[in-house]
């Protein structure tokens, strides 16, 4: 940012991270490497963390630069809402809450790869 304008990519990068580690802890618990019972919240955490995060990678689209680059990521990230937004409601002793969860993995890992991207001109 030494311009003085808004960079998106580091808003991708730590909705991104954010979801990645939202699906390591699930998944270690999954596996029960880690044991989480008397801190659920931990988990409940990330997921409002990302779920905050990936808002406002997507607001991006109004304020960030490069301004193409910043769109073109949000609307690639766009899609994660729908599986953010269901996941509450999916349950935990089933294979649907990680599965459902897991479908958001490409709109990040695509939003994030833009963001990261040079501008370049058509």
């Amino acid at each position: 940012m030494t311009d003085g304008r808004a960079r998106s990519a580091p808003m991708f990068t730590a909705a991104a991270v954010s979801f990645a580690a939202t699906c390591a802890l699930g998944a270690s618990v999954a596996l029960r490497l880690v044991d989480t019972r008397n801190a659920r919240w931990v988990h409940h955490a990330l997921y409002v963390a990302t779920s905050a995060l990936a808002a406002g990678a997507m607001s991006s689209a109004a304020w960030g630069r490069p301004r193409r680059v910043s769109r073109e990521a949000a609307a690639l990230l766009a899609p994660s809402a729908v599986p953010l937004a269901l996941i509450p409601y999916a349950g935990t002793r089933t294979r649907r809450h990680p599965l459902i969860a897991l479908s958001a993995a490409p709109f990040f890992a695509a939003a994030l790869i833009r963001s990261l991207a040079p501008e370049t001109r058509r």
